[in-house]
């Protein structure tokens, strides 16, 4: 595996995204590198709990625009266009299965958020059995504004409608405090604290019976999946590649094939550009 790190340390398998110079920024091979470190914690009968992690500076900064948005050809984001949308789905309902696999897998996944866990980051991060942030580190589905929906929906099985809402009707990153005061997270603590908090989480849950965390575990999943978490999952899988292909959609793409995304995504997240005519909003009609 070269995008996701492994080691075991006692009864705890640590798994830690692994591609620091791109803020762990998600290409094609991570999501499977995630599904097989987590397949190798839960079929290894020593370890009781999993950590994940980011290295460097951050959790996960999102898919790579560098590649997905910015490069390989106008229009194509998933595959070559014209745009297919059982290709698009079945390449997007394998990378949701592959962040699934903590919520699958019969052992607990503790998730420390530091730095970012924005748009397909936030998705990885809220897949975990509980995630704890740093205080000023941020969270947020940024796509939701363009070029995105949050194929997980974890949002609205953490948060609730209302709240759920409040996040992806604006596409706003919220600070690890306010995530763990709106209930998205398990907690936020100072960021000097944060290795030390969840490494008590995770010593105190491997004192466990395997047998014991995996039955809680999937106890408290199945009332979840009774409501349909799957179906939620493929219509919003399907969803996501529509809000790529849009009209509003491909000018993202276009705007960041010809501005560079980063442009592209300041454009979307602060509201000056106007997607459906593709011109810059005046700052008075902002």
């Amino acid at each position: 595996m070269t995008t996701v790190a492994y080691e075991k340390d006692g009864r705890i398998a640590r798994i830690t995204l692994n591609r620091p110079e791109t803020m762990n920024a998600i290409d094609d091979q991570m999501p499977r590198d995630l599904a097989a470190a987590v397949a190798r914690a839960d079929a290894d009968p020593g370890v009781h709990v999993m950590v994940l992690s980011g290295a460097g500076d951050a959790f996960c900064a999102g898919y790579d625009l560098t590649f997905y948005a910015e490069g390989n050809g106008s229009g194509e984001a998933t595959q070559p266009m014209p745009w297919d949308p059982i290709k698009d789905y079945r390449f997007m309902w394998e990378n949701t299965q592959h962040f699934m696999s903590m919520w699958r897998a019969v052992k607990p996944v503790v998730c420390k958020v530091h730095g970012f866990a924005v748009a397909g980051g936030s998705d990885i991060a809220l897949c975990a059995d509980m995630t704890i942030m740093a205080e000023d580190a941020q969270i947020g589905y940024m796509p939701a504004r363009v070029w995105g929906c949050p194929t997980t929906a974890m949002w609205v099985y953490r948060l609730g409608a209302e709240r759920a809402k409040r996040m992806l009707f604006t596409g706003d990153k919220i600070s690890g405090r306010e995530a763990a005061d709106m209930g998205l997270v398990l907690k936020a603590v100072p960021a000097e604290q944060l290795d030390d908090a969840v490494e008590e989480m995770a010593a105190r849950m491997a004192t466990v019976p395997i047998n014991q965390l995996a039955m809680q575990k999937m106890v408290i999943n199945q009332a979840i999946e009774q409501t349909g978490l799957m179906q939620t999952q493929r219509l919003a899988t399907v969803f996501d590649g529509i809000t790529r292909h849009s009209p509003e959609g491909i000018a993202f793409k276009e705007r960041s094939e010809e501005k560079g995304w980063k442009q592209a995504v300041w454009e979307r997240d602060e509201g000056t550009y106007d997607w459906t005519r593709q011109e810059e909003i005046p700052k008075g009609n902002r």
